[in-house]
């Protein structure tokens, strides 16, 4: 698949994280800090809701994402990686999953259409090039992310939303950190497409909605230890 390949999937990953809807609602205030909610933890702003969602929608990637590296990871530092995606995103959930009805806010049970579609992408790779296509789109969507853990820490009202930042920042710079540990990460490629998110439809990179009555998806971390890494 080579350079091309890998430009797309970053591009369309970066996308899918850079949504500036909620559940298919616009926004009413460009910079985010219209309050929507008053609560017993302090006020509640679009970017905060905007924030929450965001977190429970990259697991609901990331973390599938995670199990794919367990299976077709061919180093130990991919399945590594793995293991880390699944652990993290199954605590930051678990953490979203605690504070969204406390705040009001509801919760996705899939990601965006266009996180549904990279995941198909990375289903399709095999041997080496999944090893790279994934440490270089998660170092993109971590890097980016990074960015908004901090505004979002740094302005923030709200304690349960401040608590979930902390975590969150711990979480993605640990994922960060394992992406650069496998030693494929492309840093140019990487940081242009940080500094480049693509302009998609709000559709295409919002979640949508719980379906009434349906049950939360809950994301756990495996209870056995990772098989070994794959030759490819």
């Amino acid at each position: 698949m080579g350079t091309l390949f890998i430009g797309g999937a970053l591009s369309l990953t970066l996308a899918a994280l850079a949504y500036p809807g909620m559940l298919g609602l616009q926004t009413v205030s460009s910079s985010g800090d219209r309050i929507i909610a008053q609560t017993s933890a302090g006020p509640l702003t679009e970017s905060d809701r905007d924030f929450v969602v965001k977190v429970r929608a990259a697991g609901l990637w990331e973390y599938p994402v995670g199990q794919m590296a367990l299976e077709k990871g061919t180093t130990k530092a991919v399945v590594t990686a793995g293991e880390h995606l699944i652990d993290g995103h199954a605590g930051l959930d678990a953490a979203v999953r605690k504070i969204a009805p406390e705040l009001g806010i509801a919760i996705p049970n899939q990601p965006s259409p266009q996180q549904q579609g990279f995941v198909a992408t990375l289903q399709s790779d095999t041997g080496k090039q999944f090893d790279s296509d994934m440490a270089n789109i998660l170092r993109v969507t971590h890097g980016q992310i990074f960015n908004t853990i901090a505004k979002i820490r740094a302005t923030t009202k709200n304690s349960l939303v401040r608590q979930l930042a902390d975590q969150a920042n711990d979480t993605v710079l640990d994922h960060m950190t394992v992406m650069e540990k496998t030693g494929l990460v492309n840093f140019d490629q990487v940081l242009f497409q940080e500094t480049t998110p693509p302009k998609l439809p709000a559709d295409d990179m919002t979640p949508p909605p719980p379906a009434p009555g349906q049950s939360q998806v809950v994301l756990t971390p495996p209870a056995t230890s990772s098989p070994e890494p794959t030759t490819g």
